[in-house]
């Protein structure tokens, strides 16, 4: 079974740029976020988040708030988007694939069997943007039980707490670039290098980058000074447009990111 350490790992066991696109299941419909999946991964995608529908997101903005009502209002629930991961890893999907919910969803279904169907399903990792770095051992210790990785995030704000974070980090450290919630930005001011240092002053782990990332640009320059570059708003801004035909589009824009980071 793959792993999350693959996406950040050449053929020749050297370290390579990843590009991370994210999705919300369900929006607009499962079969869509199904073929989305297999397309991103044609596209170049090295790892996909998935994001699941909550109803109160309080790390995302406008754009995936609304697709997680979307997603929501069509009746997806968290078992019907494990079957659809594992339907779409027996069509041959072979991607790292990490959720990233909050914590009220993963404790209202039961950590531990959340954690055994994620596995079940196929996936290596779990992303938990409202669960502070001091109380994530309720969840870790569940997951990691059932091979799991739960992915720490660091922000502007994080300074001294980067180092004792990255040490106790696994999968890859998710670097927020921004302060607020999730969405396009024209520009990204923070000091993203000096942020992947502290990490990698105390560890080896990955870096990956993302919060505001839009355009091939952007996510070149970001994955230039780290491990790579995750996409969110862009993407699902695409899905909200284009509806059911958003599949050829996702794809597009996903090969032309995709492309960018890994020639960074």
């Amino acid at each position: 079974m793959t792993s999350i350490k693959d996406a950040f790992t050449a053929a020749d066991g050297s370290r390579k740029k990843a590009f991370v696109p994210f999705i919300t299941c369900g929006d607009s419909s499962l079969d869509v976020t199904e073929e989305a999946l297999l397309a991103m991964q044609r596209a170049g995608a090295d790892l996909i988040e998935l994001g699941i529908p909550f109803s109160d997101p309080t790390a995302e903005g406008p754009v995936i708030q609304e697709a997680n009502i979307r997603a929501l209002s069509g009746g997806v629930t968290t078992d019907s988007i494990f079957a659809m991961v594992e339907r779409v890893r027996g069509r041959g999907l072979t991607v790292p694939l990490v959720f990233m919910t909050y914590a009220n969803v993963v404790f209202g279904y039961g950590t531990e069997r959340f954690a055994a169907n994620a596995a079940k399903a196929g996936v290596q990792g779990v992303i938990l943007p409202d669960v502070p770095f001091e109380e994530k051992a309720e969840f870790s210790e569940p997951l990691a039980a059932e091979g799991l990785e739960l992915v720490s995030l660091i922000a502007p704000t994080s300074h001294e707490r980067v180092r004792s974070i990255a040490r106790e980090a696994q999968g890859f450290v998710y670097c927020v670039s921004s302060l607020g919630v999730t969405g396009v930005r024209s520009k990204i001011t923070t000091d993203i290098a000096g942020m992947v240092e502290l990490v990698r002053e105390a560890s080896s782990i990955p870096v990956a980058v993302g919060f505001g990332i839009s355009t091939p640009e952007q996510a070149a320059r970001m994955a230039a000074v780290s491990d790579g570059a995750i996409v969110g708003s862009a993407i699902v801004r695409i899905v909200a447009e284009h509806g059911e035909g958003c599949v050829p589009y996702v794809e597009e824009y996903v090969r032309s990111m995709a492309e960018a980071v890994h020639s960074a």
